[in-house]
């Protein structure tokens, strides 16, 4: 048997009868067994309760029961709760944080069939490249070894590029599923804004979502984020009671439909040739097939722009829980920066110790920035753009607080940017791979659309996969 196939297509031969719950289900953790010790993404393994529940699975598919993952396994990240086991975030004060209950998204995976296999490694603190923490360890890039998969869902891309798993969920902020779904060539999707919830997705003792994170499917293919989208998203709790989601089907089913607009480069930091040129060459095969392309230069809303208003929302949430001691001598080190200094790490600075006042002022920023962009999705589909500005990184580099970019020493985290475009607005983002470097590493696009349209990137990648 093989795990190469997606997840659509392992429910359907499931469903089918050409194979098995418990075959499918042998030949994932033996897969892992075998092959994931110079890997290390899955990180926990819960085989017995796997094995159970495929044996119970295989009984429910006899008796003709159908659901969309019945039978299917899964990975999830460790940052997801799941009932019985730990998640900490790859921090060592939480090593022994034991859940009582799933995250809502795992709960839904589970209540549409699927089997979870473990849970996959992270960032420590979900934060950074890389794909480190001293819980678990480091993940290697199956695809590049040597290299970091990324993070902060660094186990979760690692795993389904090493065929370990067809699905898994991410979550993302500052690029946390699209970072590692790039540097591992897989395909991830990053939500609008609130489409998913996130509860069961906080570290022990914490209730309120972190401002700006997105959970999102992470797979094989666009159809099986399409899939994963289609299980997890909808209202929570108290939304529950009076919402009920009806998202819009994608735009356009062919590509020759599509009003593309590119940005392959960024005003404020610059972006690896074979990155920029991945971008350039996924424009061209568009308008090869018949989409309406151009330059998004000048059209879309201003991404210094964006960038700033994410910046500020990103570090007043990440300084929750800052010390007085922290706190003050961040005031110390923003008083000493040169007030026309508008760099990342001066905005990251200022962000980090902001006040009540400023932040209401950045919200509303947000608020009018995806106003423009609905303005701007009336006359075109998509944005195509880079996941991030490098290919992946050597576990040395991922570890660097400085990096080189296209010749240019930068701050590590400056490549946020790319992540800041969509998600400051709070839309939609679906990456997929569209080739490597010279040296094998992979390459991806980051094709984003309109707010609570997110079949409509999704479809476009799963089109153009097709070619």
């Amino acid at each position: 048997m093989t795990l190469q196939k997606d997840a659509t297509a392992l429910a359907a031969d499931l469903a089918a009868g050409t194979i098995s719950a418990v075959d499918l289900t042998k030949t994932a953790i033996a897969a892992i067994e075998a092959g994931d010790g110079a890997i290390n993404s899955v990180v926990i393994r819960d085989f017995d309760r796997a094995r159970a529940a495929a044996i119970e699975a295989d009984k429910r598919l006899a008796s003709g029961e159908r659901l969309p993952l019945l039978g299917v396994t899964v990975t999830i990240k460790e940052s997801f709760d799941v009932a019985g086991l730990p998640t900490s975030w790859g921090l060592d004060v939480f090593r022994d944080a034991i859940a009582t209950e799933d995250a809502v998204t795992v709960a839904r995976l589970r209540a549409a069939g699927a089997i979870i296999l473990g849970k996959t490694n992270v960032s420590e603190g979900l934060a950074g490249w890389n794909a480190t923490n001293p819980v678990y360890g480091r993940t290697d890039n199956p695809v590049a070894p040597g290299h970091t998969p990324g993070g902060s869902s660094s186990g979760a891309a690692a795993a389904i590029a090493a065929g370990f798993s067809p699905l898994d969920i991410g979550s993302d902020l500052g690029g946390s599923i699209r970072g590692p779904a790039h540097f591992c060539g897989i395909f991830g999707h990053n939500s609008t804004a609130g489409l998913l919830p996130l509860r069961g997705h906080v570290l022990a003792g914490r209730k309120a979502r972190l401002d700006m994170s997105a959970p999102g499917p992470m797979a094989t293919s666009a159809r099986d984020l399409a899939l994963g989208l289609s299980i997890m998203a909808g209202p929570d709790l108290d939304d529950a009671t009076g919402y009920h989601l009806a998202l819009p089907a994608a735009r356009h089913n062919t590509v020759a439909d599509f009003r593309v607009l590119l940005l392959p480069e960024h005003p404020l930091v610059p972006t690896e040739a074979s990155v920029r040129q991945a971008v350039e060459a996924f424009g061209s095969d568009l308008a090869r097939r018949g989409a309406a392309v151009r330059s998004a230069r000048g059209i879309i809303p201003d991404p210094a722009e964006s960038t700033a208003v994410y910046m500020a929302l990103l570090s007043g949430a990440l300084g929750l829980g800052q010390s007085p001691e922290a706190a003050a001598t961040g005031r110390a080190k923003v008083a000493a920066l040169d007030p026309g200094d508008q760099s990342i790490s001066a905005m990251r600075l200022r962000a980090a110790v902001i006040s009540h006042a400023d932040w209401l002022v950045a919200n509303e920023a947000r608020v009018k920035l995806r106003w423009a962009w609905r303005e701007l999705f009336k006359s075109y589909d998509v944005v195509i753009c880079p996941p991030t500005s490098v290919p992946a990184l050597s576990h040395a580099d991922a570890a660097a607080t400085r990096i080189t970019v296209d010749g240019q020493a930068i701050d590590a985290g400056d490549p946020v940017v790319w992540a800041s475009l969509a998600t400051a607005a709070g839309l939609p983002a679906t990456v997929m791979p569209v080739g490597k470097t010279s040296d094998g590493r992979p390459l991806c696009v980051q094709i984003i659309g309109p707010y609570l349209e997110d079949y409509t990137p999704i479809r476009l990648a799963e089109l153009m996969s097709r070619a």
